[in-house]
């Protein structure tokens, strides 16, 4: 190796090193900051110490959160190009904290799902206290491995699984609500089920619409602003049932379409949808005419039509997951602060802001610090993402929520998605499958010619080498014969050689299906094993 390679090398590992130190030591400060704050805030409070602690579990828990999780909004528009990793990184950012902040609500369940059964702490404060630590550390340690092994994982069965085993370790298996874990064991199948066949189904009709078509314009023309109004729809009834809570009561006062200001219905937030989605329908409808003359007829001229709608999509789905799972870093710390704030134990509690400000601030950061790594597991180690696939992931993620709260389906978003990428990959093998079924019987009959010849072939050379009278005529056939055997010999193989290529075209990388599905399947138990470990520690530092 030369002496230039090697420094360069040298070059190349500092930058990285330097680089760790640095994310490591923002990382420190913001969870010294949470602590510092969360100690002195809280200083004529009795157990204001375990607070301080489990502000710090909840700011690691929200920053590991950030790194994984939110790589399932963004990741499939990064691997499509829609967005490059640094605008994809500032875009989900900004939208998760202002989710987070603008629509987290106002108070959130402190027992997530419904897993365990309060009562059986028996009014014992300071157990459920350490309870809920014990699964915030459990649940952020459990994201954090995840991460470094590059697998998106559920956040919200990590902080389940933390839950869980906290509360057996504390008060025995009667206090889990078997039933509840039982759907959320159901999940593991439902939710990639449900994305995969959902994406798939949305890739085929956009392919089917215009990608097939031989006027590919005009096809998208028509096409691409009914795809974008249906997701239009998607997102903005989604948004409305699950993300905006706390300005719902201003949007009817505005809108006026309930006499009060309660959650709204399915009903209500369909048709809110339907009207925001026939305003996209008209605006893009003009849009896309007026771009018609300067798009190529060609797959790459319609894929591009996809991508602002695209960027739109990552956004939208960043600000639900803000509003949605910062409930996975803030609820056990919002349960542990109103029981040392109040001395008991409530199954809801009201946030403070400055609880909500370290849920949606570590989100931003832990993906802005670590986020890359899962960004590019889910936007291209998985499978091949172009702007129509990736925008039929996104529609996936939106539609199938929607349909799993419907329909009362226990339903994971970071399953879903990973779930949609792994439906847009088997449909392209599967369409690559179909495609070459002629291509392939016409190879195997091929083959099958090429054997009959190398047999008549091999029976002339053995005729002639037997023969006992030969000639110079037989001699210069006899050489003739062999270098004809070796050519097609060399025919059979490479035909042999091509067959195989044909029929094993994979899209979907095998090993990372198989981390990824190993990943959700132990999720739960670890984490539940992990806090119950860190459960029995606490209780012995502490007694």
């Amino acid at each position: 190796m030369e002496i230039s390679t090697v420094k360069k090398i040298e070059k190349e590992a500092l930058k990285g090193s330097r680089f760790d130190f640095i994310r490591l030591g923002a990382a420190l400060f913001f969870m010294v900051t949470v602590l510092s704050y969360s100690f002195l805030s809280t200083g004529s409070i009795p157990n204001n110490m375990f607070l301080a602690i489990a502000a710090l579990f909840g700011a690691y828990m929200a920053m590991n959160i950030g790194a994984n999780d939110v790589a399932n909004n963004v990741g499939p528009a990064v691997g499509s190009k829609a967005l490059t990793m640094t605008g994809a990184i500032v875009i989900a950012a900004i939208f998760e904290a202002s989710g987070a902040l603008i629509a987290g609500g106002d108070v959130v369940k402190t027992i997530k799902k419904g897993i365990i059964d309060i009562s059986a702490f028996g009014g014992n404060t300071d157990s459920f206290i350490w309870a809920m630590m014990a699964a915030l550390l459990a649940a952020a340690v459990w994201l954090n491995f995840a991460t470094m092994a590059k697998a998106p994982v559920s956040t919200t069965h990590s902080i389940v699984g933390g839950v869980m085993g906290a509360g057996i370790a504390s008060a025995g298996f009667s206090i889990v609500a078997w039933g509840t874990m039982g759907k959320i064991a159901a999940s593991w199948i439902i939710s990639p089920v449900l994305g995969g066949v959902i994406a798939a189904i949305f890739l085929f009709s956009i392919k089917k619409t215009m990608v097939y078509k031989e006027d590919k314009i005009t096809a998208a023309t028509k096409w691409v602003p009914v795809f974008v109004a249906i997701m239009s729809w998607a997102f903005v009834t989604y948004l409305t049932l699950k993300g905006l809570k706390k300005i719902w009561p201003s949007i009817v006062d505005v809108l006026v379409f309930l006499p009060d200001a309660k959650k709204p219905s399915f009903l209500v937030a369909a048709i809110f949808g339907l009207i925001v989605a026939g305003v996209v329908y008209i605006i893009l409808k003009k849009r896309v005419a007026k771009k018609a003359s300067g798009i190529e007829n060609t797959r790459a001229g319609v894929n591009a039509l996809f991508t602002v709608p695209l960027i739109f999509a990552a956004a939208l789905l960043s600000f639900a997951h803000g509003a949605n799972d910062v409930a996975n870093a803030i609820g056990p710390l919002a349960a542990i602060n109103d029981a040392v704030v109040t001395g008991g134990i409530s199954s809801k509690a009201g946030i403070p802001l400055w609880v909500m400000a370290v849920g949606a601030l570590g989100i931003a950061l832990g993906l802005a610090l670590y986020g890359p790594k899962l960004i590019k597991t889910v936007g291209s180690e998985i499978t091949e993402l172009d702007q129509m696939r990736a925008f039929s992931v996104a529609m996936a993620a939106s539609i199938t929520v929607i349909i799993a709260s419907q329909l009362g389906l226990p339903v994971s978003s970071t399953h879903i998605a990973v779930g949609g990428i792994f439906g847009v990959g088997f449909l392209r093998e599967y369409l690559q499958e179909t495609d070459k079924i002629d291509e392939i019987a016409t190879e195997k009959e091929a083959i099958v010619d090429e054997k009959k010849l190398l047999k008549a072939l091999m029976q002339e050379l053995k005729s002639l080498e037997s023969k006992e009278d030969k000639k110079q005529a037989d001699y210069e056939r006899i050489v003739e014969l062999y270098r004809i055997i070796h050519e097609e010999e060399e025919k059979i193989k490479e035909s042999k050689k091509h067959l195989k290529t044909a029929q094993k075209v994979q899209y979907v990388k095998r090993d990372a299906v198989q981390k990824i599905i190993a990943a959700w399947v132990i999720t739960v138990p670890a984490a539940a094993l992990l806090s119950a470990f860190i459960y029995f520690m606490i209780r012995g530092i502490v007694l």
